[in-house]
């Protein structure tokens, strides 16, 4: 299995995960590669790179089967209004193609949001930077990668 950045970073903070390769599916849908992992989608997290009003960028980590509440999203990061970014932007912004975001080791570090679901589970799984790759992750452990907070989200 190829080694990812995440994985790399996460090999130099001493975590320990489980890395999972679904490379040759080409599968970049959220539920579509819960299954293929057979993996609980609530468990399964996605990453997405939003803007606020300020022009500030946040990064809000949530269950692949759900859908960012925008509104909530702003509230948690203390913006008046927060929208995605366009895809075309996420690659400069990030360094990450879209279906590849992973909350760690962006470009830059930008204010993380986990949705508080990522509470009820001891391992949390979410890309590791690179398409057709997947990282799952204790969730105690993650704070000594990334800075976060969790909060309600979806």
């Amino acid at each position: 299995m190829e080694k990812t950045n995440v994985m790399r970073t996460l090999d130099a903070k001493k975590v320990s995960y489980t890395p999972y390769d679904y490379s040759e599916t080409g599968c970049t849908v959220g539920t579509e590669v819960a299954a293929l992992l057979g993996q609980n989608p609530e468990q399964v997290f996605k990453t997405l790179v939003t803007v606020g009003k300020s022009g500030k960028n946040y990064v809000f980590v949530i269950p692949v089967c759900r859908e960012l509440d925008l509104k909530k999203a702003a509230k948690a990061a203390g913006e008046k209004s927060v929208e995605m970014i366009k895809q075309k932007d996420l690659l400069p912004l990030t360094g990450y193609v879209h279906g590849g975001c992973s909350p760690i080791g962006m470009k830059k570090f930008f204010t993380t949001v986990f949705d508080e679901s990522v509470n009820r589970f001891e391992t949390v799984i979410f890309s590791a930077g690179k398409i057709g790759y997947q990282v799952e992750v204790p969730v105690s452990d993650l704070k000594k990668v990334i800075r976060f907070t969790t909060d309600i989200i979806v």
